[in-house]
């Protein structure tokens, strides 16, 4: 990022962001849409980090974080001239898990940019680390949402050391029924079973 950005900034824009969204009409169906992703969205690495993960009853709360940080991430785009790389803040990755279901909602996600004229900004490729973990306590993604929302809800931000900590445990756990490579080769004998 060549301009520097001061979190108090992006926090003013974040939340008339997120409050032209949630004005929206079709903002309801967003999270309903969401909520019903639990039956598709297959994840190894994200949600199962969270202790005691329920997909049901996890996902209203989750909603509202995931659209406060993505509300974060169009304040920086907005901010830096459409930078991707700047907006593409680090967020934990049961956030970032949550924003693929987000950004599967496209048409209607399509509609709610065309009306408010605000981008929800999520690129993959721009992400640093995998799946978004590279997030961690005190960076500038925590000052700019600290400064917006006031504080995290800590059953979701799980910092970069934890994350890898309970990414190891996953791994052993996995390995076990042939899930490796962090959830990418899965070798299964169905017929043995």
């Amino acid at each position: 990022m060549s301009t520097v950005i001061e979190p108090k900034r992006v926090a003013e824009r974040a939340r008339k962001i997120l409050e032209t969204w949630e004005a929206d009409e079709e903002f309801e169906r967003l999270r309903t849409g969401c909520a019903m992703y639990s039956k598709d969205w297959d994840d190894f690495y994200g949600y199962p980090i969270i202790v005691d993960y329920d997909a049901i009853e996890d996902a209203p709360a989750l909603f509202t974080e995931t659209t406060r940080v993505m509300a974060l991430k169009s304040a920086m785009y907005e901010l830096t001239n459409e930078d991707e790389k700047a907006a593409e803040l680090p967020a934990p990755v049961a956030i970032d898990t949550m924003s693929h279901a987000l950004c599967a909602q496209f048409t209607l996600l399509s509609r709610v940019q065309e009306r408010t004229g605000i981008r929800f900004v999520h690129m993959t490729d721009m992400e640093a680390g995998d799946q978004g973990g590279t997030w961690d306590w005190g960076d500038f993604t925590h000052q700019c949402y600290r400064a917006a929302f006031g504080p995290v809800n800590i059953r979701f931000w799980v910092g970069k050391d934890e994350t890898e900590r309970r990414r190891q445990v996953l791994d052993g756990l996995y390995a076990g029924i042939g899930v490796t490579e962090r959830g990418k080769k899965i070798s299964i004998d169905f017929a043995s079973v």
